[in-house]
């Protein structure tokens, strides 16, 4: 009888001993702290196609202390991680677990990242841009904007790609693709243009695009905010009337030199659809990324009878406008002489 209590016994102790030391091995490869940063900066994992496990292994080697290296491929390998590797940016927390870390690259929970673009001219330079922060790079991004596939449901061309994509901070995956992109802009851009935009859009008798393409053009002419309605309203004047917009910075962006300081005669005969001095109406897309605030200003342009445009002699940003082209012309003999002036006492100095 001793010995069947005794055989009891030693069996519990056996089978106590035997769980104690499962759920010890269990906390060890699954729930202990095995990742620690190796500066204060966090620690971020960026998953590319075709990664295996073992590249993902020599990248968390270069930027974070693993504490038990075995645990964690047992613990991936269990999980069957290695088949089930998502791309991503993957910020992985101090102290964190074999479990944590092999569920956010299983899962793809990947960290967003915050992207804010604006007073850009060229689709390829959003291109740069974005290829600075995602997987893609700038080749890759200018791709998906002249892919007429990928343009079609949003009935634009690279040329009208400003029409969808607006200023605005962004909170994006790094390995968004081009067709995600555009999916994400459309629904920032669905959101701005609500019914009161559309109406005032309506109201002008220019379609949402058309506003944005007009807004580039205003926003080269001025950068002053208070000064941009009045703009608007001047060429809106011009396009009412049948007359050519006759704008300077639609000469630069068809010549393609946003440097230039002085519009000649060569400038204005270059063949372009951009070029409004000989083509009548708005240009057939925007000629930089207007502001928020740049579209809104046409949307609210300033009434008035203006149809000229000429800096002022105070060379302080502002324009004077006139209704007539002997008013226009006196403005016109102001600033130059002033800007003549000017350019004597810089040669003085």
């Amino acid at each position: 009888m001793k010995r069947k209590y005794r055989w009891i016994i030693t069996s519990l102790i056996i089978a106590i001993v035997t769980i104690v030391m499962v759920v010890i091995a269990g906390y060890v490869v699954i729930l202990k702290p095995n990742f620690a940063n190796r500066s204060e900066k966090q620690a971020y994992i960026y998953i590319r196609p075709g990664d295996n496990f073992d590249d993902v292994l020599k990248q968390i080697d270069t930027v974070m202390t693993v504490g038990n290296t075995t645990s964690f491929r047992l613990w991936a390998n269990y999980q069957h991680l290695p088949e089930h590797l998502h791309t991503g940016r993957y910020l992985i927390p101090p102290s964190a677990s074999n479990r944590q870390v092999v569920n956010m690259f299983s899962s793809g929970s990947q960290s967003p990242i915050n992207i804010t673009f604006n007073n850009l001219r060229l689709p390829q330079q959003l291109a740069a841009r974005l290829a600075t922060y995602t997987m893609l790079d700038s080749a890759q991004w200018m791709s998906a904007f002249t892919d007429s596939a990928l343009l079609a449901p949003y009935n634009i061309n690279t040329a009208k790609l400003f029409t969808l994509v607006l200023p605005n901070t962004y909170e994006v995956y790094w390995d968004i693709t081009g067709e995600q992109f555009l999916s994400r802009m459309a629904r920032f851009s669905t959101s701005f243009w609500n019914g009161k935009r559309r109406a005032q859009a309506a109201a002008l008798g220019l379609t949402t695009d058309e506003v944005i393409i007009l807004a580039s053009v205003v926003e080269e002419e001025t950068n002053k905010k208070d000064e941009k309605p009045m703009v608007a309203g001047l060429y809106l004047n011009r396009l009412q009337r049948g007359m050519l917009l006759q704008s300077d910075p639609t000469v630069k962006f068809a010549v393609g030199d946003f440097s230039l300081t002085q519009i000649l005669n060569v400038h204005l005969a270059v063949s372009s659809p951009y070029n409004t001095y000989i083509h009548p109406g708005l240009p057939p897309g925007p000629i930089r990324m207007p502001s928020l605030d740049g579209i809104d200003a046409v949307l609210n342009a300033a009434h008035h009878n203006y149809i000229y445009m000429c800096a002022k002699p105070e060379l302080n940003g502002y324009h004077n406008f006139a209704a007539t082209l002997a008013e226009h012309n006196r403005n016109a003999a102001a600033y130059h002489r002033a800007l003549r002036q000017w350019q004597a006492k810089q040669k003085q100095k």
